[in-house]
């Protein structure tokens, strides 16, 4: 029933699927199967071993290998009933069956090899500095690869007798197995060219979201802008020294802010130098009323991240944490790897998440659109491989961010 094209079609969509890139539109949050099937052909994405991620990947080829079997099925019985054969109930299921399984075993070596794959030589990071057509060429070849061993265990395991070779290359065999290898060829590259079409949208919908978003991440609050210029006019005559200070630390800031928003990513250095840049504009202001530690692993300052992360996290542990604090407090912003993964974290020891609100400020913590900004990037970059926490501290509150570890080129 045209067992080997069916086996041939599931493994080259499933491959070809794999490597095409997605992200979600942030505007509106899919469910758990939207996001795993998503994912699941989503190259950028790799969920740790055991994971719900992982599981739900599993599922997802799975569902495809079924639907092709299916498919093929169908295909089968109008090509060899064309001539009015009945088709009974004990016939379908023999020859989806076999189907399935053909399917399943290509299918399932794909998937493994990628998995095998993409955390030792096609990782995200190597994927990232590619090309386009550098990366559909390894995915065919691995597509290739699991057809070539897949395809006649597969027929073994569905209880085919593959016989000696001259079986396969005399008479009516050897035009049902060529049909069959070029149907599957012909299906194949459908899928191949509707994957690609795919994966180019997507993409294209991805980076105008990313940059949309992280525009808005970036915009300098004008209260900020208008209060650090109030108080550098104020302190000129007072005191010209910290005058110029303040005026030299926020031509850094804007220097970095700026720099920022020209670039895709870079290394997490670059986010502590903006942090620095504006904790210390910070700090004149409040003079003693707050004070800055940040800390970093090695490993960590040189991680590949979006830019943009940790501003709106500590921008809301100043402004909602510790400026309206009597004594102010202090901004902890570390930075380390653990179990293969980037943790990024932003403590400060203020009012906290269960405070009062404040006369005349309804809602003490915010309107929250900074961190639904964020939280969308996070989403539309790395889909559930990254999550951010925002929690009580007791004292104050603890934002965490965590994300797929990504190595600096080499």
């Amino acid at each position: 029933m045209n067992t080997p094209a069916a086996a041939a079609a599931a493994a080259t969509a499933t491959a070809t699927a794999t490597a095409a890139p997605a992200g979600p539109a942030p505007a509106a949050r899919p469910n758990l199967w939207q996001q795993a099937w998503r994912n699941w052909h989503d190259w950028r994405h790799r969920p740790a071993l055991l994971s719900r991620d992982w599981c739900l990947a599993w599922l997802c080829t799975l569902a495809f290998c079924m639907a092709i079997a299916l498919i093929f099925t169908v295909i089968g019985y109008l090509v060899h009933c064309r001539n009015g054969c009945r088709v009974s109930p004990a016939g379908w299921a023999l020859w989806y069956g076999r189907n399935l399984i053909v399917s399943l075993s290509i299918g399932a070596l794909i998937h493994l090899m990628h998995e095998v794959l993409g955390r030792t030589w096609l990782t995200v990071a190597r994927l990232r500095r590619w090309p386009m057509w550098r990366r559909s060429l390894v995915f065919t070849l691995v597509t290739l690869v699991g057809m070539a061993i897949g395809w006649p265990l597969g027929m073994q395991l569905a209880g085919f007798d593959l016989g000696p070779v001259r079986h396969y290359l005399g008479g009516q065999a050897r035009i049902d197995v060529t049909g069959s290898l070029l149907l599957s060829l012909l299906i194949g590259l459908g899928f191949h060219l509707w994957f690609s079409a795919k994966a180019r949208q997507l993409e294209a919908e991805r980076r105008a979201t990313e940059a949309q978003l992280k525009l808005m991440q970036g915009q300098i609050e004008p209260h900020f802008l208008f209060n650090t210029l109030a108080g550098v006019v104020a302190t000129i005559e007072a005191d010209p020294p910290r005058a110029r200070q303040m005026l030299q630390a926020f031509t850094d800031h804007l220097r970095h802010a700026l720099g920022a928003l020209r670039r895709d990513d870079g290394p997490l250095a670059d986010e502590l130098a903006l942090a620095g840049t504006y904790l210390q504009l910070m700090q004149l202001r409040m003079e003693d009323r707050l004070q800055v530690c940040i800390e970093a692993e090695p490993a960590a300052a040189a991680a590949v991240v979006p830019p943009l992360l940790l501003q709106p996290l500590i921008e809301n542990a100043i402004h909602h944490g510790l400026e309206p604090a009597i004594d102010g407090g202090t901004v902890t912003v570390q930075a380390r790897v653990l179990d293969g993964r980037l943790v990024l974290s932003v403590h400060d020891n203020g009012r906290g998440l269960d405070a009062p609100p404040r006369p005349g400020h309804p809602g003490h913590r915010g309107n929250g659109v900074a961190l639904h900004n964020l939280r969308e990037r996070l989403a539309s970059r790395y889909g559930t491989a990254a999550t951010l926490s925002v929690v009580a501290a007791h004292p104050g509150t603890r934002a965490t961010l965590v994300l797929p570890l990504q190595a600096p080129p080499t």
